[in-house]
């Protein structure tokens, strides 16, 4: 290893001197706060400099990004054919014969989930759509779901008068709010997210209340300090995962730090996995639903969260996200980078057995290496290669939910 001081990159041979050393010190397994350990993150950070500035993304075509989409949800052409009108259209259209329109710009994005950015290559101020409104039409609320849920408990499920149901939905969503008997201030929140989708707005309020309200029931005892959120914290939250009992562990370990985290299911319909906030008080939360079963899907969103509440909470915008799509947005492509970074690093994965030859025994063996679990890798490969038939009894099904008494309670209802 070189005794050097450490220099921006300028030339490829400089480039692949430090990828050497790179891998070097990966072998060696630093402990945390050794000299060589702040070596390898100095080389890891001029190493990404280099590549973003060399190696720049491409922009994604529309025509592959729907392909892509079709092939992530298992979808046929004949499945687009609600987006495009005819199934002709689909043909014509994924083969490049006929361009896109901004009918089926809006169903697509609606409907696959891929940013208008994306399909149309601009950029779509959706600053004046419907969330900025101070008109709130009670009667978009999931009322019955809510009700039989046990969110609001004051109204007879026959007998329902109009001024009742309003006035219990103001005080239930007010709680958003700075003020309870302003419930249009709540919906003055700036949501940003995958999980956006202004066709469930109102269940998306109602599950961000809800997450509010137990916040508040069950506080953390101890006061949140943004200064203890760090590269550190995440890695020591990433080796949770090692253990059995980790998305336990980790939730604990969030909370002893002043960070609330709050299990809610989803409401049908919501394609929500979580989400990052601050309450009125701006108390930092994070809301996980688990709506998906895995232990690839949990470790991956609450770090995810977590970086939100380092990150992004400054910008006043509450974060609601569906990791099972793919984005385009800046702040969540940067907060997947630093969750994927934390738990498999960048120049660590490139030359990793379970990266360039997968089985199970080198996924075990790298995930060994990395004290995490071998779920995270596992679903990083299955996403990175669009099949996810492959390890699917790595990822950990059905063991997620079992830590959790809240969804005991749930499944009997």
């Amino acid at each position: 290893m070189s005794d050097q001081n450490l220099k921006i990159i300028k030339t490829e041979e400089q480039y692949h001197s430090y990828l050497e050393e790179c891998e070097f010190l990966l072998d060696k397994a630093p402990s945390a706060g050794s000299p060589e350990s702040d070596r390898l993150d100095l080389l890891t950070l001029l190493i990404e400099k280099y590549e973003e500035q060399n190696f720049p993304i491409e922009p994604i075509d529309p025509i592959e990004a729907i392909k892509f989409r079709m092939n992530e949800q298992g979808l046929k052409q004949v499945d687009l054919a609600p987006y495009f009108g005819t199934k002709s259209r689909v043909s014509e259209v994924l083969s490049g014969k006929r361009p896109l329109t901004v009918q089926m710009i809006r169903a697509l994005s609606s409907g696959l989930g891929i940013s208008v950015e994306t399909l149309v290559g601009l950029h779509v101020d959706e600053s004046q759509d419907s969330r900025s409104s101070d008109t709130i039409n009670w009667k978009l609320f999931p009322l019955s779901e809510m009700i039989s849920r046990g969110w609001i408990s004051n109204i007879q499920n026959k007998a329902r008068n109009k001024d009742i149901v309003e006035d219990s939905l103001k005080k239930f969503i007010g709680v958003l709010s700075d003020n309870n008997h302003q419930p249009a201030a709540a919906f003055k929140r700036t949501l940003q997210g995958e999980a956006y989708s202004p066709n469930k707005k109102y269940s998306i309020f109602a599950w961000l209340s809800k997450v509010v309200q137990e916040a508040s029931l069950d506080p953390v005892v101890n006061d949140f300090k943004q200064g203890s959120l760090n590269k550190e914290f995440l890695k020591e939250l990433a080796h949770l995962s090692w253990f059995d009992e980790g998305p336990k562990l980790a939730i604990e370990f969030i909370e002893k730090h002043g960070i609330k985290v709050v299990i809610e299911p989803a409401l049908k319909g919501m394609s929500l996995d979580g989400a990052a906030l601050r309450t009125p008080a701006g108390n930092p939360v994070i809301g996980l639903t688990i709506r998906e079963d895995r232990l690839d899907n949990f470790w991956f969103t609450l770090l995810h969260e977590t970086v939100h509440i380092w990150k992004h909470l400054d910008t006043g915008s509450t974060f609601v996200d569906d990791l099972e799509r793919s984005t385009e947005d800046k702040i969540e492509a940067e907060a997947n980078r630093i969750a994927r970074d934390t738990f498999i690093p960048r120049v660590a994965w490139k030359r990793s057995e379970a990266y360039l030859r997968p089985t199970r025994e080198s996924i075990e063996q790298f995930a060994k290496d990395l004290k995490i679990h071998p779920a995270i890798i596992a679903g990083r490969i299955r996403r990175e290669s669009g099949n996810f038939k492959v390890f699917a009894d790595l990822v950990g099904y059905g063991e997620v939910r079992k830590h959790f008494s809240k969804f005991s309670v749930e499944e009997k209802l």
